[in-house]
């Protein structure tokens, strides 16, 4: 099988809902992020065979595939195709996968894989909304098959996050400390620069806008719960977010041919699916999948990446796997950096990449939750 390299990584600042990057159109953030991909590598564009993005709630701005949008955008060639992919939160996650298996397959040799989402331009879950004036409620109803299965319960992923929390026994202080701790790590990686080489500045944003200096464990117990009688508040959620990202990938032939130097080999990629009420679960059956296909335990790794979508995923994980916490998210996550959706996974692999290379760590494994109770696991070998 051809090896698939990451030859590199870059993203955007991710900037809070109403921040520096919510009046920039999606198309232009994946176009800054494509061009000063190729740029920084001095790729022909003319050798680049397919884009592939992650985006969710693909309406207006982010319709009519915004992959092939933002490769226009960027004013690069006509030629070169684009395709947009939706697996929920797990997008971008799934563009990197599925650009690696086009090189593993030997169809592809260069691809330029990312995701991209402006949740303050369209809101989280509008895609879900937008047939209602058809008569269409949710995704669900009206489907003999699914309400025969599942009956007509609520399906959404703050009462996943609230079931998992329960099934765990996770407390709102010990999911508060997370929280606090995962705002830490990412001030502590923003004054230290450890995003700046991944970071390409935008608009006057050169930097992450989410983490809050002055959080604390009393302003957070201060905080209603999202439900009454819950445990999770807004400070245990993951922020709304606007961000683009992305990588290239290539195979041997173009890193010897083009004069590319890799910094990561994609070791493995898979894909699986859990309780799609529970929904957030996933990381937990799709880790043990991924470390049983490759033989590999959780001490062989340097670094984790699990996506804090709401602070009991991550916990819940953590406990099931025993995977240990200084490990785990350690510039801070999703709840203290953001959460743009379809851009998420290829963020996530893009500090990754870049904290393994600082560290000096050589394996680092990347799963997130995503809608209908799945969940990605992508395994990277830092090759510096």
């Amino acid at each position: 099988m051809n090896d698939a390299y990451i030859v590199d990584a870059v993203r955007t600042p991710t900037g809070r809902k109403g921040g520096g990057l919510a009046d920039i159109h999606p198309a232009d953030m994946g176009a800054h992020v494509i061009n000063s991909l190729l740029e920084r590598n001095a790729v022909d564009p003319n050798l680049v065979e397919d884009v592939i993005f992650g985006c969710v709630d693909t309406l207006g701005p982010q319709a009519g595939d915004i992959a092939r949008t933002a490769w226009l955008a960027a004013g690069l060639p006509e030629t070169v195709p684009g395709t947009t992919i939706d697996r929920q939160c797990g997008s971008g996650q799934q563009a990197v996968s599925f650009a690696a298996m086009g090189i593993w397959a030997g169809v592809q040799d260069l691809v330029v894989a990312g995701g991209v989402q402006n949740m303050s331009m369209i809101p989280i879950g509008m895609a879900l909304e937008a047939a209602v004036p058809l008569g269409h409620d949710d995704p669900f109803s009206g489907s003999e098959g699914w309400v025969d299965r599942y009956g007509t319960q609520e399906i959404s992923q703050f009462r996943g996050a609230e079931m998992i929390a329960e099934k765990w026994d996770i407390s709102r202080e010990k999911m508060e400390e997370f929280a606090f701790e995962s705002h830490q790590r990412a001030l502590t990686a923003i004054d230290e620069g450890r995003f700046d080489n991944e970071i390409i500045p935008i608009a006057q944003t050169e930097m992450d806008e989410g983490p809050r200096r002055d959080i604390s464990m009393d302003r957070m117990s201060a905080l209603n719960p999202l439900v009454e009688g819950g445990r999770l508040t807004a400070a245990l959620a993951s922020q709304i977010s606007d961000a683009a990202s992305a990588l290239l990938i290539a195979s041997e032939k173009a890193v010897k041919e083009f004069g590319l130097t890799p910094r990561a080999r994609i070791h493995h990629v898979s894909v699986r699916g859990d309780d799609p009420v529970f929904m957030l679960t996933g990381p937990i059956p799709a880790t043990t999948y991924a470390l049983n296909k490759t033989g590999m335990s959780i001490d062989e790794f340097d670094l984790f990446e699990c996506n804090e979508a709401f602070a009991p995923v991550p916990l819940a994980w953590m406990k099931e796997l025993k995977v240990p916490h200084e490990k785990v998210n350690v510039n801070g996550g999703a709840i203290s950096l953001g959460h743009p959706l379809g851009c998420s996974g290829a963020k996530l692999m893009t500090t990754l990449l870049n904290e393994l290379e600082r560290s000096g760590g050589r394996w680092g494994l990347q799963t997130m939750c995503e809608g209908g109770g799945q969940a990605n696991v992508t395994i990277i070998e830092n090759l510096n």
